[in-house]
């Protein structure tokens, strides 16, 4: 079962909506790469907030992700797309349903 999660709001500075949004899209080939993320979403709530929401069997999954391309791309960039440091919430599933 899925064990730990994030969930990490984003806002971006004005007029770099279109390239926090494009940068999320393009985000998703580097998280398919890693076996420890089982889940992960991107989404755009209004014209400048984002979150991304990931699911981990178990903190090792987490780490690893926490550590990797993404984050690591989101935080060189953060001074120039976002208005605020991004958001990083760690939380406990208490449960999940995802495909088999």
């Amino acid at each position: 079962m899925t064990a730990v999660s994030l969930y990490v709001e984003l806002k971006a500075k004005p007029g770099k909506e279109e390239e926090v949004a494009a940068f999320l899209a393009g985000a998703q080939s580097l998280v398919a790469a890693e076996p420890g993320t089982i889940a992960w979403f991107a989404v755009r709530y209004d014209k400048d907030t984002f979150a991304i929401f990931d699911a981990f069997d178990n903190e090792a999954g987490r780490g690893a992700h926490l550590s990797g391309q993404v984050a690591a791309a989101l935080m060189a960039h953060a001074g120039e797309l976002l208005a605020a440091a991004p958001q990083i919430r760690k939380a406990d599933v208490l449960a999940d349903k995802l495909p088999a």
